[in-house]
């Protein structure tokens, strides 16, 4: 194996009591691919902040090409080279592709004015050797998200970078955006960069990486290659025990209708949207990113207004296209986006746990913290949530937990119907099991789920039927024994007609 061209030895880092990192170690290889592996909590996090300079470890070394170099600040650590590509880079919009990639290192002519021409030059031969097409001049706003992350890519290059740290840079982008992703991570392990990449996604951990490590509860409990290696192993790695089921879906037999939805439009969005929701049954909305999938959940619970079509609930028409409305018929919605909708990420755990139930908690106008408290901490054994205390921010969960309390805010309200988009991302393979584990025992309890994925193997693994949606239409109803990957694929791209 070749030289690594960054180390870490042994580190350690702890915040008070709690030990983040202890005695882990790994080695980054020009020209590799390095995955690490850990639920949330495991360390991950606190790792990448010691590679990019945030923090200093209380003990143990990090090395750059094999000799001792311990990073002071952030500025130090990109200065050896290590570059951090987060999962929502932070670009300033009003200024073109150009100046983000240069921003404070503009080149200069004489009169110290900033040599433009130049500048362009540059980053069109950065883009050139990442193999994507994207105009310098072009300004970042309306940008999509990977293409702000090739930038990002692109500002690491110009920064000489030899390490390239991905921090779940998938988690919000398309299959075909993946794909692209990828590729320019592929021109960089060409170019000897050395990649690490951090992801809950072990699909995609095995396409690109030819390395991994597994951190649990900030020790590390395996490291080498992965070849040879199952997803099944680093699972039962990850997590210190074997899942049984990543997908433990009970079955059910369907009851009544629950919710009709009936010829919904949207004028631009979707079109002559129809279907029903059974009690004890999840139904499953696929299709690509952009096919109006979560605009069509947002409309049946009153977020967005509708421009056709109606709403029953029970065989009554849902009156008022309003949240509160959809609430008073027994309709329970978990977004997409916990942290922005989802949650008040500043607020008290328990105080997020009881915002849907403030008028079952209040009396004479007055919230009773002592109901509201108790209701947290019922739900937060139920769900097995982990916390120190119910009056900490909820921002301090890890995002498996996050997800755990807005699921707790809705089934507070004993639903009759839940809607959950994208209910397991960002969130760690145990807590994705916990989560299925909960909309199984739902449906089993007579709850209607609706699930909306982008991920097929959720999809086939927990649906009893799929609705797969084509730009802005419902192609295809498939049951679970006719939904196979082939037969979602080919519906979600137009290439089927509906059942």
């Amino acid at each position: 194996m070749r030289p690594a061209v960054l180390s870490v030895r042994d580190v350690a880092k702890g915040f008070g009591a709690v030990r983040a990192l202890s005695g882990v170690s790994l080695d980054l290889v020009p020209g590799s691919a390095h995955a690490v592996l850990g639920e949330n909590g495991a360390g991950k996090s606190t790792l990448i902040k010691v590679l990019a300079g945030v923090f200093r470890p209380d003990s143990g070394e990090v090395l750059v090409d094999g000799s001792p170099r311990p990073f002071a600040d952030p500025a130090d650590a990109r200065a050896a080279g290590v570059a951090v590509i987060y999962q929502e880079p932070t670009l300033f919009d009003d200024l073109s592709l150009a100046e983000n990639v240069f921003m404070g290192r503009q080149p200069l002519r004489a009169g110290r004015r900033i040599d433009t021409k130049a500048m362009h030059a540059a980053t069109a031969a950065l883009f050139e050797r990442l193999g994507v097409r994207l105009d310098p001049r072009r300004p970042a706003k309306g940008l999509s998200i990977a293409d702000q992350q090739v930038v990002e890519i692109a500002k690491a290059l110009s920064f000489d970078a030899r390490v390239i740290v991905m921090d779940e840079p998938t988690a919000a982008l398309s299959p075909v955006e993946v794909a692209r992703l990828f590729g320019v991570a592929r021109a960089l392990l060409e170019q000897d960069v050395a990649v690490l990449f951090v992801s809950h996604r072990l699909d995609e951990v095995f396409e690109l990486c030819d390395h991994a490590t597994v951190l649990r509860d900030g020790e590390l409990v395996w490291s080498g290659p992965l070849a040879g290696a199952t997803p099944e192993d680093m699972v039962r790695r990850m997590v210190g025990r074997e899942l049984s089921a990543l997908f433990p879906k009970q079955d059910t037999v369907p009851g009544r209708v629950v919710l009709e939805a009936r010829r919904l439009t949207r004028e631009g969005v979707f079109t002559d949207v129809s279907f029903e929701l059974r009690a004890g049954e999840i139904v499953a909305l696929a299709g690509l990113v952009g096919a109006g999938r979560s605009e069509v959940a947002r409309a049946v619970f009153g977020i967005d207004r509708l421009d056709a079509g109606e709403v029953r609930v029970d065989g009554r028409p849902l009156r008022g296209g309003s949240p509160t409305s959809a609430m008073a018929a027994g309709i329970g919605f978990v977004p997409e986006d916990r942290r922005q909708q989802g949650l008040v990420m500043s607020g008290s755990i328990e105080g997020n746990v009881g915002l849907a139930s403030l008028g079952a908690l209040s009396r004479g106008g007055v919230l009773r913290r002592r109901d509201e408290r108790a209701l947290a901490a019922d739900w937060a054994v139920k769900l097995r949530v982990k916390f120190a205390r119910l009056s900490d921010p909820v921002g301090v969960l890890s995002g498996g937990n996050q997800q755990k309390v807005v699921l707790a805010k809705w089934l507070s309200r004993n639903p009759s119907v839940l809607i959950v988009d994208e209910p397991t991302r960002g969130i760690d393979v145990g807590a994705k099991a916990e989560v299925h584990r909960l909309l199984s025992e739902l449906a089993a309890e007579g709850v209607a789920v609706l699930l909306i994925s982008s991920e097929l193997p959720e999809v086939l693994g927990m649906a009893d039927r799929v609705l797969v949606m084509h730009e802005g239409r419902i192609a295809a109803e498939l049951s679970k024994e006719d939904a196979t990957e082939e037969a979602v694929a080919l519906a979600a791209t137009g290439r089927a007609v509906r059942s």
